[in-house]
């Protein structure tokens, strides 16, 4: 199921006649800032793809988009990461990553163990079992977000990294400032 995204080409807004709700971007007035619009419509887009890979990963596999991200990060790091690094790279309260590695760990996915440089924190890795199943849910999910963003040319696709690197930078930029 591909999403479906009403908003004009040229980002003014979606046709009234379809009967469907206008998003918060497309309702914006003239009047209103271009960068509040913009920041809108990134929501927007982003906001719809989270809530259909969110949707899929429950329907597919029995998985939280939250677990999938946690062992995400896990299969980047296989000598495990520490739980404050876990959240500190999913931006979640370190609450929500005892409780997703608890729910991991009680289906064989990951195991916790003491820091072996420091027995007060704990790593959490994937077992083997953990990467043989993301590496399934990771080949289905890009293979999903190919065909949300099928809508898209190649040249529009990497106008748009393009674009989105630039703004990032800014931002990385601002943060030091």
């Amino acid at each position: 199921m591909a999403l479906a995204d009403n908003d004009k080409q040229d980002g003014g807004g979606d046709d009234a006649g379809d009967g469907e709700q206008l998003d918060l971007a497309s309702r914006l007035t003239q009047g209103h800032h271009q960068s509040l619009k913009l920041w809108l419509r990134m929501l927007s887009c982003t906001v719809k793809i989270e809530n259909e890979i969110r949707s899929r990963l429950r329907a597919s596999f029995g998985i939280t988009l939250p677990r999938f991200d946690l062992m995400a990060q896990l299969e980047r790091f296989p000598q495990g990461l520490r739980m404050g690094e876990l959240s500190k790279r999913m931006m979640v309260t370190g609450g929500n990553i005892t409780g997703i590695t608890h729910q991991l760990e009680q289906e064989k996915l990951v195991v916790r163990e003491p820091d072996p440089d420091d027995r007060r924190v704990y790593s959490v890795r994937l077992t083997p079992a953990g990467r043989e199943a993301f590496a399934t849910m990771a080949a289905v999910h890009e293979e999903w977000i190919a065909e949300l963003l099928q809508g898209m040319s190649g040249a529009e696709k990497n106008q748009l990294i393009a674009l989105l690197s630039t703004m990032k930078q800014h931002l990385h930029a601002a943060d030091r400032a």
